[in-house]
């Protein structure tokens, strides 16, 4: 930790699995053992690393390759008809409003009617 973080402890992080996975995975008699954590946690960290590095790495195959650019078209279709979706409902919801307030006119102009004319059986709900 000192060579990588400097001398200065408050400067160290808590945890440093890059480093963790290097001590890990060096030569000599303790190869392959982590101190400190429990195998599961220690096989997390390895899968951990061999997940990110898959990124940067050259040796992603074609097909693995292939299956991302799908996978990203997938998800920029699913966003564009989420968008478009969303646009229709904002519209339908507008249009709600405006026919219920069309609505709430005509009764009121109905009832304003039957009003003037005396009607007594004039309808209490529209």
């Amino acid at each position: 930790m000192r060579e990588r973080y400097g001398d200065d402890l408050l400067t160290h992080p808590e945890f440093d699995s890059d480093l963790w996975m290097e001590v890990e995975s060096s030569c000599g008699p303790d190869k392959n053992r982590v101190y400190g954590l429990s195998n599961t946690t220690a096989e997390n960290l390895r899968a951990a690393r061999s997940v990110s590095t898959i990124g940067s790495s050259q040796s992603v195959s074609s097909t693995q390759s292939k299956e991302f650019m799908a996978f990203q078209q997938h998800t920029a279709q699913l966003t564009e008809k989420y968008d478009h979706l969303s646009a229709v409902y904002e519209q339908l919801k507008a249009e709600n409003a405006q026919q219920k307030a069309d609505h709430d006119q005509l009764r009121e102009f109905v009832m304003n009617i039957a009003s003037q004319n005396g009607d007594t059986c004039a309808p209490s709900s529209f």
